[in-house]
């Protein structure tokens, strides 16, 4: 009996069109006591580009990829999609899939790592759109991080390939390589797992971030210089979260006499509104400013490695394929990974 009778793409989701800005920052900060004016501040980083974040789209050119793929590969499982904070709305998926009959639910997170925000978290709003439903919920099982799957790093590297190339020849020569993820508070870090599991003092997340920056340079036709920074923090300033800041970081590297920086967006899975405004945006201007040379890597969007790579893991589950691990990884704190 196949184990699992439908897949599901769970995502942050994003507004499509002006009107729909606030009420979906509404959503994301609701419960968290952030002043209405941040609101309108960050929402003028959506207002710069039509109301419209670009992640919906991504994931109905994912969805339309997987699906392809699935028929190539013989996967026969409907196809879902719930977003997290905008529509489509996660609890109403689930109640249209339960309606469709479906009982059993292998879903994939469009988040690679291990921490609270992009894991435990989507297992909470699982758990409260199912406890929604009642006692006739579809189970859901979320499938493992997927940071180290070749599918999520060969497209990096063909794209910090690219990305390298686009510069001009001499400032390519000491370009130094930016890989860039997205901050959480240092605590959220350290509870992602601790020096007793065999982590470093950022946690489960930061240590699978720098194994990931490691296996892309690796995979270069040359080493490069590189380091993990990060961008797109949101708390107050006296609560200290994982540095440094990409903008920062290109300050002091101007000044050390760097010639170009090529920023690698590895802590997401496609080039959403923190890729497009905090790094195509924010970034490109700093380095503008400094008069060093920018140029940014895709993220993984829509490439054919990372689409393959969505039926290998349902494999995974369904069939008790092997999983495809570039790096040996102790099991993380509280986020329910499987081994």
């Amino acid at each position: 009996m196949r184990p699992y009778d439908a897949f599901l793409l769970i995502s942050f989701g994003g507004p499509e069109g002006e009107d729909e800005v606030i009420p979906f920052l509404e959503n994301v900060t609701r419960g968290r006591n952030i002043p209405r004016e941040r609101l309108a501040e960050v929402g003028e980083h959506y207002f710069l580009f039509g109301g419209v974040s670009p992640i919906n789209q991504q994931c109905r050119d994912l969805l339309a990829a997987v699906t392809d793929g699935f028929a190539a590969d013989g996967i026969d499982l409907p196809i879902y999609w719930g977003n997290r904070f905008w529509a489509p709305m996660l609890a109403d998926t689930l109640e249209r899939m339960r309606d469709d009959g479906v009982r059993r639910v292998l879903a994939l997170p469009t988040s690679a790592y291990c921490n609270w925000s992009s894991r435990t978290a989507y297992l909470e709003d699982i758990d409260r759109a199912r406890a929604a439903l009642g006692e006739d919920a579809p189970e859901v099982d979320l499938i493992r991080p997927f940071y180290d799957h070749p599918g999520f790093v060969e497209p990096l590297v063909e794209h910090t390939r690219a990305a390298l190339d686009a510069l001009p020849a001499q400032q390519r020569e000491g370009a130094h390589l930016l890989f860039s993820a997205h901050s959480i508070p240092t605590k959220m870090a350290e509870e992602s797992g601790g020096p007793e599991l065999g982590f470093g003092p950022e946690g489960a997340y930061g240590s699978q971030l720098a194994k990931v920056a490691r296996l892309v340079v690796d995979r270069l036709d040359r080493e490069y210089p590189f380091e993990v920074v990060y961008q797109s923090r949101s708390g107050p300033p006296s609560q200290p979260w994982l540095e440094p800041d990409v903008n920062d970081r290109m300050e002091e590297l101007a000044r050390e006499g760097v010639p170009a920086v090529v920023v690698v967006p590895h802590g997401f899975v496609s080039d959403h509104m923190e890729v497009k405004f905090d790094l195509d945006v924010e970034a490109r201007q700093t380095a503008e400013k400094l008069g060093i040379g920018y140029e940014r890597a895709l993220s993984p969007g829509t490439h054919p490695a990372f689409v393959a790579m969505v039926s290998d893991l349902v494999r995974e589950y369904t069939e008790g394929r092997e999983p495809q691990r570039l790096s040996t990884v102790p099991r993380c704190a509280g986020c329910h990974c499987r081994d």
